[in-house]
């Protein structure tokens, strides 16, 4: 076509030639794929303080209100040889160290010798009136085999040491992570050391923040 002084129109021409659109699109694909595989590498692995559980009033309830604080996770029972001596010594290391930076964190259950029968209300009335226990208590659960709870899952594979009896007592750190556990033949004096070595780190921590 011709303009008004004769010449010849030029229609003008795309500065990027469809030969290199779809060659593009598949460096997009493959750029998404990849930020998604990366960011999946990136999600943050499961701790003990991102599980949930039930606690003894029967309210769902998140461990992530722990986090930044030491906890000893222990399946209780009120009926067991060793009832007396360990909620002693646990509300005593609730008294000395808790709440701020320490937790005894209490799971009753019945699976060994059938030494916790009662209902929730019963066995917290039961700590609460007999020892004084001033320690977060949660809903009767399973601790081992099949059946037992995620979060107990989760200190069974992070240590290979699965509770055989009552009061099996696991010593979670500030981010969630299992430091240790011991059986039922362990005292909580024995332990006494190993927490507050953890504490002292989360004081000293805080102390150089200010």
């Amino acid at each position: 076509m011709l303009d008004p002084e004769g010449s010849v129109e030029h229609k003008p021409s795309s500065s990027f030639p469809k030969v290199f659109l779809v060659p593009l699109a598949m460096l997009f694909a493959i750029a998404a794929l990849l930020l998604l595989a990366f960011s999946a590498t990136q999600q943050k692995e499961p701790d003990f303080y991102t599980f949930k559980v039930v606690n003894i009033r029967g309210k769902l309830v998140s461990l992530e209100k722990y986090r930044g604080s030491v906890s000893l996770v222990v399946n209780v029972a009120s009926e067991c040889g060793y009832t007396d001596s360990h909620y002693k010594a646990l509300q005593q290391l609730q008294r000395d160290l808790g709440p701020y930076h320490f937790n005894v964190l209490a799971f009753p259950c019945n699976q060994f010798g059938q030494q916790e029968p009662d209902t929730n209300k019963e066995i917290e009335s039961f700590a609460r009136k007999t020892y004084g226990a001033s320690f977060p208590m949660f809903s009767k659960i399973a601790v081992s085999g099949a059946g037992a709870i995620p979060a107990f899952k989760y200190l069974i594979e992070s240590t290979g040491e699965e509770p055989t009896w009552n009061f099996w007592k696991y010593l979670v750190d500030p981010n969630g992570k299992v430091v240790k556990a011991w059986d039922s033949t362990v005292s909580v004096e024995e332990i006494r050391p190993y927490v507050t070595e953890l504490v002292r780190k989360i004081i000293l921590k805080k102390k150089d923040e200010l």
